[in-house]
């Protein structure tokens, strides 16, 4: 099992969503699994706390969606799904804030933490009805040092 996998294998357990997940992408440069939380879970009051836990754990320093070394992590992310497979498109550093207020018109409450640590740069971003109904979906992106 690969660095990689065992940070986003740890990050799922956090929210018992490791059962059942599914890798978009595994090229060994950068890990992108979605799953589903199966437990009820409150958007409101749970998933911060247990977003900050998961940096703590990992002595990550959260890193600003808004900022230069969101960009670059962005662009480093960007880049190593490049190798793998041809996108159309250019990066957009913007892109998350973009999706959030996507899912957020659309009903939806986004929840999410970008942080760097020893060896890896994470991106999580969880979702759910905005009324707390229905399941829970999770993406946990990790991106290898280089």
């Amino acid at each position: 099992m690969s660095n990689l996998h065992r940070i986003a294998g740890n990050i799922l357990g956090k929210f018992n969503a490791f059962k059942g997940s599914r890798p978009a992408m595994d090229n060994g440069k950068i890990l992108i699994v979605r799953g589903f939380v199966p437990d009820t879970i409150d958007m409101e009051k749970e998933v911060d706390e247990i977003l900050d836990e998961i940096i703590k754990s990992y002595k990550g320093e959260e890193i600003n969606v808004v900022s230069d070394e969101a960009g670059k992590l962005i662009n480093k992310m960007d880049e190593q799904v490049r190798s793998s497979v041809n996108v159309n498109a250019t990066t957009d550093p913007n892109g998350v804030l973009r999706l959030v207020k996507d899912f957020e018109s659309r009903g939806i409450t986004v929840k999410y933490r970008m942080f760097t640590m020893a060896g890896a740069g994470v991106f999580i971003v969880i979702w759910k009805d905005t009324n707390n109904a229905g399941p829970c979906f999770i993406e946990v992106t990790v991106s290898g040092s280089e």
